[in-house]
């Protein structure tokens, strides 16, 4: 855990009653004594607590910076910002308001501008935000060049994306979910919900393709398992043939495809482009590893294992670790 990012990877989804818990104890240190250092310090640990099990409750977040006003740490202001501009996709633009800036007496303001223009709660940001079709071009516009790797920013997208797909935009959320994936291949639940549209609309080699990687990312999911199950059950097609997996070829496409979203959206020449392939394709994992572009490295490996290369799948299985 950063020391003032207070917040965990490592957390799978958010914990409302614990978040509240935690922030009711801070709220009660405050009442306590503002001017006592010792009770700032406890709420503090209490607050930072209440972002760590549910960083979806605004309160939340607005009760830590206020308590780091009243600590006048504005150091430790920043990092709270930081923290919640990683949630909510980091912004180059967002993040450059906060480099060698004394914020303690703006923060606040900044907060909540931030989460007044881009909710937390999916239901409030969907009436406020992706309702309208302008208001979803613009969203989709901004999610395709904000960085979303931060395993808190693809849960919230992710439940952002389930409205936009509840609200009939089909086709944008196909589309967004693999922009989301493909920065953060370890969300096996977001696999599975593109995966499942896949399969309503009949498109049963994309569903497998998404259900084989929900599988290949968390070891308990039998998402491709029962697909192929329901195949079997059915026949479909006009010439009465039974559905079979997809080639080698084709799943090969699929996630060069997907290795291709990850890659920067503006890369010098001298960098490894999509198209160019090295003679080993070993070193360029470790390369893209040694970069830092783990999600690119994970989708050539995945190709790597899917044609059958020796090492490759050990390869997979400790990209998984490192993502994880």
């Amino acid at each position: 855990m950063r020391d003032e990012g207070v917040l965990s990877e490592s957390l799978q989804h958010p914990r409302r009653s614990l978040g509240n818990r935690h922030r009711s104890q801070a709220e009660k240190f405050l009442k306590l004594g503002k001017d006592d250092s010792n009770n700032l310090l406890w709420a503090e640990q209490s607050s930072k607590q209440s972002l760590l099990y549910d960083f979806t409750n605004e309160e939340n977040w607005k009760l830590l910076i206020r308590i780091k006003v009243l600590m006048q740490d504005s150091e430790g202001a920043r990092s709270v910002l930081a923290d919640l501009f990683s949630v909510l996709g980091r912004d180059p633009e967002l993040m450059g308001q906060l480099a060698n800036k004394d914020i303690i007496g703006t923060c606040e303001i900044m907060l909540d501008g931030a989460l007044s223009t881009d909710p937390l709660d999916p239901d409030i940001w969907w009436e406020k935000v992706g309702k309208t079709k302008l208001g979803l071009e613009s969203f989709s516009s901004r999610l395709k060049r904000l960085d979303v790797s931060d395993q808190r920013a693809n849960i919230l997208y992710s439940r952002r994306l389930e409205r936009v797909r509840n609200g009939g935009y089909e086709d944008a959320f196909l589309e967004l979910s693999r922009i989301l994936l493909s920065q953060r291949p370890i969300n096996h639940e977001a696999w599975e919900e593109l995966g499942s549209m896949y399969e309503r609309r009949g498109e049963y080699d994309e569903a497998w393709l998404c259900y084989d990687q929900a599988q290949s990312v968390y070891a308990n999911c039998n998402a491709k398992d029962r697909f192929k199950d329901r195949m079997e059950a059915m026949v479909h097609g006009s010439d009465g043939k039974p559905w079979k997996e997809p080639p080698i070829t084709d799943r090969a496409s699929f996630l060069d495809r997907l290795g291709s979203l990850t890659k920067p959206r503006e890369e010098e020449l001298g960098d490894i482009r999509e198209g160019d392939i090295k003679e080993d394709d070993f070193s360029e994992i470790e390369e893209l590893r040694g970069r830092g572009r783990l999600a690119e490295a994970f989708f050539l490996a995945r190709r790597m294992a899917a044609e059958g290369k020796d090492g490759a799948p050990e390869i997979v299985s400790d990209l998984l670790n490192e993502m994880g």
